[in-house]
């Protein structure tokens, strides 16, 4: 991730406002994050500087347990919660810019209409606005300070997405290709792909050569003993007697004792095996050792036992095609591969123009259905983004689409039937279509902040703040 947030500061603002679109408003309230002329820089955002402690700051402010950063550093959490702290400040910057400002009247109103605060006859009650805080453990200052940033940056978007009215023929556009009905013919492919015992042994051999390296399985020699309270104590129940000597056992793997001196010494008769091959029909003791091989001398725990298992031999090879079930796997890929191949193909003939309706007809001789469908969301029969992609074709249009079983069907649009549009729908689509307007325009200020600002980080001292939490 460290890579992927220097592209970031490569690219800046990209994704910006998406970001605090969809996220939450966690960190409302924080203010302007950044000094200047400090040293001890971690971001720095044209002439404005973000330093260690306003992210130490930030951080704490944001109420997530120390505990819960810690266990989450190699997932990214502080680069996450940077690129937070970057776009609040980056909001704060432009927000200072445009002179947006909210009156102390706008946000008594704000306090006064809120439904929390009101009674039943929907007067503003104070003391129904101070049990709040009380129950969410805030001041006032600091409750009224989030809901300034929050107005700010909500009049900052309501700003740039101004004049987002749509016309008429718009929205008109929008309902009637999102609730057109689409008639089409389509057939399944399933009888034009070769069938498994079609497949000769020259071209699994083939298969083979071309994905020696893919195809290798791994097989190990290893060695295990269960151990449970009955045979190493000699009772059936859980004991500190029990506990102690899985704790000397344990002892005895860092010090590198091999597995049989071990057994020995308290009596336990170990199984060995050789070849050992990962398979589903495999036990459940045998397939959890095959999953743990980075790790060759360990205990586990499995329901009601410990295993201790040695892994001493570990080898990749070719897949036998003697075994029955690496044979049936190596021409399950080949199907899929012979599949993939003609689907291709198909695909390109289709994008060339090199496919009509003669031949739609003659592959599908007696296996063509026909199905309408009533709206972008009809995915009764076909997957939700195959309809989708049918819905963006033209009539006559030829397209391969899938249904959930991942059955692959070669469809033809035969017909669309537009629905009108009646004031019962008028306000929801002209509301829609506003928002994909707004969203334009929003990607395209994104475009804009990119030049305006460059965000340039400190990676050494996100290391040095990710080192703190570890």
């Amino acid at each position: 991730m460290i890579g992927s947030f220097r592209n970031f500061a490569k690219t800046k603002l990209a994704g910006l406002l998406v970001f605090i679109m969809i996220i939450p408003f966690v960190f409302w309230g924080m203010g302007s994050m950044f000094s200047t002329g400090n040293t001890n820089n971690i971001v720095k955002i044209n002439d404005t500087n973000i330093s260690t402690e306003d992210f130490i700051t930030y951080i704490n402010n944001s109420n997530i347990p120390n505990q819960t950063i810690r266990e989450n550093i190699s997932k990214n959490i502080i680069e996450d919660m940077l690129s937070a702290l970057v776009s609040t400040t980056l909001l704060d910057l432009e927000i200072k810019d445009f002179n947006i400002m909210v009156t102390e009247n706008t946000l008594l109103n704000k306090i006064k209409t809120n439904k929390n605060f009101l009674d039943e006859n929907g007067k503003f009650k104070r003391i129904k606005y101070e049990k709040f805080l009380l129950e969410k453990n805030q001041s006032a200052p600091v409750f009224e300070a989030k809901l300034k940033s929050r107005e700010l940056q909500k009049n900052l978007f309501d700003y740039v997405g101004a004049g987002t009215v749509s016309p008429k023929f718009l929205t008109k556009k929008l309902f009637e290709e999102e609730n057109k009905k689409l008639e089409i013919n389509f057939f399944n492919l399933k009888d034009f792909y070769k069938k498994k015992n079609e497949i000769s042994d020259l071209e699994i051999k083939d298969f083979l050569n071309e994905n020696e390296e893919q195809l290798k399985v791994t097989y190990l020699d290893f060695e295990y003993a269960i151990i449970n309270p009955q045979n190493l104590v000699g009772v059936n129940e859980f004991n500190q007697l029990f506990f102690d000597k899985i704790d000397e056992i344990e002892i005895d793997i860092s010090n590198n004792k091999n597995l049989k001196s071990i057994t020995k010494k308290y009596n336990i008769k170990p199984i060995s095996v050789k070849n050992f091959r990962y398979s589903e029909n495999n036990n459940e003791i045998e397939r959890k050792i095959f999953e743990l091989k980075n790790i060759k001398f360990d205990i586990f725990e499995n329901e009601d036992d410990y295993i201790l298992y040695k892994i001493n031999n570990s080898e990749d090879r070719s897949p036998d095609m003697n075994d029955i079930e690496l044979r049936t796997e190596v021409l399950e890929l080949i199907y899929q591969k012979n599949k993939y191949d003609y689907n291709l193909e198909l695909l390109k003939k289709i994008d060339a123009k090199n496919f009509n309706s003669k031949e739609f007809s003659e592959m599908g001789n007696g296996k063509i259905e026909n199905l309408t469908l009533s709206s972008i969301k009809d995915n009764k029969k076909f997957e939700i983004n195959a309809v989708e992609l049918l819905y963006s074709l033209p009539v006559n249009s030829f397209t391969l689409i899938n249904d959930e079983e991942k059955n692959i069907y070669i469809a033809n649009i035969k017909n669309v039937i537009n629905q009108k549009l009646n004031d019962l729908n008028y306000k929801e689509y002209e509301n829609k279509q506003n928002s994909n307007n707004r969203n334009s325009i929003l990607k395209s200020y994104d475009l804009l902040l990119n030049k305006k600002y460059d965000v340039v980080l400190n990676n050494k001292t996100i290391e040095r703040v990710k080192n703190f939490f570890k």
